[in-house]
């Protein structure tokens, strides 16, 4: 009798620190993953929500909308020629944007000044952020979408079309825990 309660406090102990070690592990686990320091201005949405179905073009003048992107995460980055913040995290963007894998992340970046295809491309070059795509938005569709009222204004879309966190502000996009957190972002989706 005494050995049968015995082994039931050692099965029932046993029992108790698996739940208690499951449970740390797991909430590690499950648990969204968090931006790093430099990148605090990267802040998650109270609940994710789909991204709205507005267009913008490429160079080439063709339509695009966020849809477009589905299946791969999205930097989504509102920047103009004359806000001088924007301009000077562009090469960070384009940093981040060759340093990420290609076909898990992209870093779709946006100009809002009403300018034309060529005049986004010819800024991005001569502002060595040549690894970002020409995007223009000159009707301010993804500005009034996404409520932004200032910039530069980043929004981060993950593979399933939900905006999940965003930015206010400029912010250091291609310091090597930022870089790495990206990877390590989308690299989760694809497992």
């Amino acid at each position: 009798m005494k050995a049968r309660s015995i082994a039931i406090a050692m099965f029932l102990g046993a029992g108790a620190l698996l739940v208690v070690l499951y449970g740390m592990w797991a909430s590690r686990v499950h648990e969204p993953l968090k931006p790093p320091a430099s990148l605090a201005r990267l802040t998650p949405v109270d609940k994710a929500r789909p991204v709205p179905a507005v267009a913008f073009m490429d160079a080439a003048g063709r339509t695009h909308s966020l849809k477009d992107f589905r299946g791969h995460y999205v930097l989504l980055n509102l920047w103009a020629v004359w806000c001088a913040p924007c301009v000077k995290e562009l090469p960070a963007l384009a940093k981040l944007q060759s340093a990420l894998p290609p076909g898990q992340m992209e870093v779709v970046a946006v100009d809002v000044a009403r300018g034309s295809p060529k005049d986004a491309a010819d800024f991005l070059k001569s502002h060595n952020a040549t690894a970002l795509t020409p995007y223009i938005d000159p009707n301010l569709t993804l500005m009034r979408a996404f409520g932004a009222y200032g910039l530069p204004m980043t929004i981060l879309i993950d593979d399933k079309g939900n905006q999940i966190a965003h930015a206010m502000g400029p912010a250091d996009w291609d310091t090597p825990d930022a870089i790495d957190y990206f990877k390590t972002l989308s690299a989760k989706a694809r497992s």
